[in-house]
């Protein structure tokens, strides 16, 4: 099969990871970069070998044969550009938050089943070696039926240095990095029927949220816990971990800091180290991130390839976007919030 032609749009803090991962996957190839701000599309451009840089998306489009695009912008610019892509009959991986809301969403995901390209989200959390671990063991069955969960990430890390925009929008942590949590709790134990949710500003330096905690009600009958802070301070600092608790009706599992996962189950306890392995261009303690970022990727590309559905189509993440908005008006309402009623 030849390589696919790939572009991206978007040279900012994040997108030099995808970059990074796009050198290393067998199949599959940038060509073409795009970013308004010439500084950015220069320093990307020049430390990854990119001859083909623009400054605009529609030119872009309209000079290179690609056979997808990967764009890593900003919320605000993400249904223009999908539906630009779409329009182009180019497949699309869209970086999260999806949209900036629900009802953009939906319209993106329909401008491509109408184009019939594929569309999936950058949602690469699931994808990290240790959450794969996890999820491998509750499907092999050690622990039987999963009837309750805890997935969690609290941290005092300074995310606001290297993203300070995340630091003035109204929306901090849900939409941030809560996503990646919620969607992690819906690829362990399913989707999702209710959503009840509180959050808080401890940071007066800040914008939006810096802790929330949400409890939601799965349509498999099992309960989780979803929290997620950046003003937790602890002796060790975790960032930037997931840390997993599920109860089963046979077992339990738990990943610990430092990627230590216990399986207590019908065949006994077991612990093993799950730590992600360290890519050569990636550095602690972002390594587990940038190693799910090369994983998702790779998943693209071979869903192209063999022309399946990747697991987090946009349609798919529709039910994480909703939790999302679901969150934040059960936070203002204090009210639990009906996912499907969100769907429709």
């Amino acid at each position: 099969m030849a390589e696919l032609r790939g572009a991206l749009i978007g040279c900012g803090f994040f997108a030099v990871n995808q970059m990074h991962g796009w050198r290393d996957i067998d199949g599959a190839s940038i060509v073409a970069i795009c970013d308004r701000d010439p500084e950015r599309l220069r320093i990307v451009g020049d430390q990854f070998g990119i001859e083909r840089r623009y400054g605009d998306a529609a030119a872009m489009f309209a000079g290179e044969t690609l056979d997808f695009v990967d764009i890593a912008t900003t919320v605000g610019s993400h249904r223009p550009l999908v539906e630009m892509a779409a329009a182009n009959r180019v497949p699309v991986i869209c970086q999260k938050p999806f949209a900036p809301s629900l009802a953009d969403a939906k319209a993106m995901v329909k401008a491509c089943a109408d184009a019939g390209v594929p569309l999936m989200v950058h949602e690469n959390f699931r994808w990290q070696s240790p959450i794969q671990a996890v999820r491998a063991v509750v499907d092999g069955g050690d622990i039987g039926r999963p009837f309750f969960g805890r997935i969690s990430f609290r941290s005092a890390y300074d995310v606001f240095s290297g993203q300070p925009y995340l630091a003035t929008g109204k929306r901090f942590i849900i939409e941030d990095l809560g996503i990646h949590i919620l969607d992690v709790a819906r690829f362990l134990l399913g989707d999702v029927l209710s959503l009840t949710a509180r959050t808080a500003r401890v940071n007066p330096a800040i914008a939006g949220e810096d802790v929330a905690t949400m409890l939601m009600d799965h349509e498999g009958g099992a309960t989780s816990v979803v929290d997620c802070s950046y003003a937790t301070k602890l002796a060790t600092e975790p960032f930037p971990e997931t840390l997993i608790e599920l109860d089963g009706t046979d077992g339990t599992i738990r990943l610990a800091q430092g990627y230590r996962l216990t399986v207590t189950g019908r065949s006994g306890t077991s612990v093993t180290d799950v730590s992600p392995p360290l890519l050569s261009w990636a550095s602690r303690p972002w390594h587990n991130i940038q190693e799910s970022v090369a994983a998702i990727q790779k998943h693209w590309v071979d869903c192209l390839a063999a022309g399946k559905e990747p697991a987090t189509t946009g349609a798919d993440n529709l039910k994480t976007f909703a939790l999302v908005e679901a969150a934040y008006a059960g936070a203002a309402s204090r009210q639990p919030v009906r996912i499907n009623e969100l769907l429709k």
